[in-house]
């Protein structure tokens, strides 16, 4: 069964205005960057139907502990509660992208191989592109399989900051260019 109401809130981060919508539990259902609200539209529409969020507010604890991440305690989005609709299969992906430690990559090879599926690479990466919890389902964390920092929902410079910001091991070019992001930039 899905939400009866869903809450759109919004967080400054370093690296843009984060959209956090949850439900009237206060799961947290999705979480983007205003600069693709639209995107964000088109997901809930696909995810809930004509169930559209509401400005609103978000629980105090989610936005805090997103906050303490943004300010250096990486590992505090573990306590996030998160529900979401999408297929088994995606489901099942953004279920083992919540177990790539952070600091640490996955290649979408790698992520196909340990959901028992090798060959379902593209399969992976569609889910993983799908994924409606953006940081809290670190998607980041997948890579090239030769260790390229390929797509990224909320842009390549957003992903190179939270690499970096989690001390992913990137290429000296991908940690200077991570670095000066500001929120004007990722805009």
């Amino acid at each position: 069964m899905g939400p009866e109401r869903l809450d759109l809130d919004r967080l400054a981060t370093p690296i843009g205005e984060a959209l956090i919508v949850t439900d009237e539990s206060g799961c947290l259902r999705a979480l983007d960057w205003s600069d693709y609200e639209s995107r964000l539209t088109r997901l809930l529409r696909r995810h809930y139907g004509s169930l559209a969020p509401q400005p609103g507010s978000a629980p105090r604890d989610i936005k805090r502990r997103l906050q303490q991440y943004f300010d250096g305690d990486i590992g505090c989005l573990s306590e996030i509660e998160w529900r979401t609709a999408g297929t088994p299969f995606q489901r099942r992906v953004w279920a083992a992208l919540t177990t790539i430690p952070a600091g640490k990559t996955l290649s979408y090879g790698a992520l196909a191989t340990k959901l028992g599926c090798p060959n379902a690479v593209r399969a992976v990466g569609l889910a993983n592109g799908a994924n409606p919890v953006s940081v809290v389902v670190p998607c980041h964390r997948v890579i090239g399989s030769d260790g390229s920092l390929t797509g990224y929902g909320g842009g390549l410079p957003r992903k190179r900051w939270l690499l970096a910001h989690e001390g992913a091991m990137v290429t000296r070019d991908e940690a200077q260019s991570a670095l000066p992001l500001t929120a004007a930039a990722a805009q």
